[in-house]
């Protein structure tokens, strides 16, 4: 698969994850999908996470991340994927109140918004489960425990 990706810093969060993870697990993300794929993935705060959460998904507080498709225009073949907007202190916060390693949980969030570029979502039950799986098997390929479970299971 061969990825091309634009990785943008716009957070001053210490021990984020090198462009060439961010390489690995959107590629590992999208193998199965795409033989060439360009991808954004920005790297933000939480005011502009919230910002953006509240701009496109109504809802007033930061996220750990956000898919924007890129919709291309009939008649067109373009790679371009889309973006990711991933809050640095979200997932450091989440990784850690989950008794993850920040590098599970970033890897989980790439691939994650990954696969809602794909078309993937998580609405409905049994898509959900899909998607799910989905994350599941990719994170164990990357030595990665399962996501979901949580410690009492």
């Amino acid at each position: 698969m061969l990825l091309e990706l634009d990785l943008q810093q716009a957070t001053d969060a210490a021990e984020l994850p090198t462009e060439s993870q961010f390489q690995t697990w959107a590629s590992l993300a999208l193998a199965d999908y795409r033989d060439q794929a360009e991808l954004t993935i920005r790297l933000v705060d939480s005011e502009e996470s919230r910002q953006l959460n509240h701009q496109y998904r109504g809802k007033n507080k930061a996220t750990n991340v956000l898919s924007f498709p890129f919709q291309c225009p009939p008649g067109l073949e373009l790679p371009l994927l889309g973006d990711l907007v991933i809050c640095a202190e979200v997932v450091a916060t989440e990784a850690k109140a989950q008794g993850k390693t920040a590098e599970a949980h970033w890897a989980h969030m790439v691939i994650h918004g990954c696969l809602h570029l794909l078309g993937f979502d998580h609405i409905k039950e049994d898509e959900a489960e899909q998607m799910e799986q989905l994350e599941i098997d990719l994170l164990a390929k990357l030595g990665f425990n399962n996501p979901y479970l949580t410690d009492a299971e």
